[in-house]
């Protein structure tokens, strides 16, 4: 059982955050975009952290999130935004579904790798 999913479109920045969190010890597995997120999520239990890019085909990192907290009824489970995407509008939609963080590409990890480890704990 996973502790973290990484959700993101682009498989450089999938595989990049995925690496990190890895070999800094964590139990990570990723999605390609929304619909793959909450496939995933449902499936795995053990998830406590997830991390979504914004823009994505198929569903929208916003539109998974708030999918999370309603659809799957999910309010336990740590949601953290990792995009291009710094628009006040985005954010205030991205708080209002009950994301804690959000952070602009592009991803350095030793910056949030105690706060990610605090949110899976």
């Amino acid at each position: 059982m996973a502790q973290i999913l990484i959700v993101d479109d682009s498989s450089t920045v999938r595989d990049e955050v995925t690496t990190f969190l890895k070999n800094a010890g964590l139990d990570v597995i990723s999605a390609v975009d929304g619909k793959d997120g909450l496939v995933k999520l449902k499936s795995d239990p053990g998830i406590r952290l997830v991390v979504a890019d914004v823009n994505m085909p198929n569903m929208d990192g916003l539109t998974m999130v708030e999918k999370i907290r309603g659809e799957l009824g999910n309010s336990k489970v740590n949601l953290i935004m990792l995009t291009t995407e710094s628009s006040p509008n985005m954010k205030e939609r991205g708080k209002a579904a009950g994301v804690k963080g959000w952070i602009v590409k592009p991803f350095k990890g030793a910056a949030v790798l105690e706060t990610f480890k605090k949110l899976v704990a």
